[in-house]
């Protein structure tokens, strides 16, 4: 992996982040609906969730976006998100492999923001969610 973006000058237009595959285990699951107060069968439960007629139980989707998150400052860890904005394609399933994945589609050197388009994939490379983040950058 290449040194983390720092500054907007780090940017290139076109410029592929890192992918990552995040933990969709049910486990994290419930830890993250511990540490953030809900929970519920759907996101913890296959069977329950299967009986409310999803294939299976479903990563949340503010947890989907705080994977998108994750990727953006792995890439640049001084990144300011400033808006994820995210389409719900299809269920994000628990313990099943998805991916992470993004390309830089606009700089502003000028403001120091980057437009990122984000996906989140399946193995099947199924986009599930896609989407389009706002970064600010320091500008040196």
């Amino acid at each position: 992996m290449s040194a983390p973006v720092a500054t907007i000058d780090d940017v290139e237009f076109g410029v592929e982040l890192p992918t990552f595959s995040p933990d969709t285990s049910i486990d994290n699951i419930k830890r993250f609906g511990q540490h953030v107060g809900w929970g519920g069968p759907r996101f913890t439960d296959h069977e329950a969730a299967r009986k409310e007629g999803f294939p299976g139980a479903l990563v949340p989707g503010v947890m989907s976006q705080g994977f998108l998150g994750a990727m953006i400052h792995r890439w640049a860890p001084k990144a300011e998100i400033v808006v994820i904005d995210t389409v719900f394609r299809a269920p994000v399933l628990a313990d099943t492999p998805h991916s992470i994945a993004g390309v830089v589609t606009d700089v502003d050197e000028e403001a120091g923001t980057v437009e990122i388009d984000i996906t989140i994939a399946n193995a099947a490379r199924e986009t599930r969610v896609f989407g389009t983040a706002t970064v600010r950058l320091p500008i040196e």
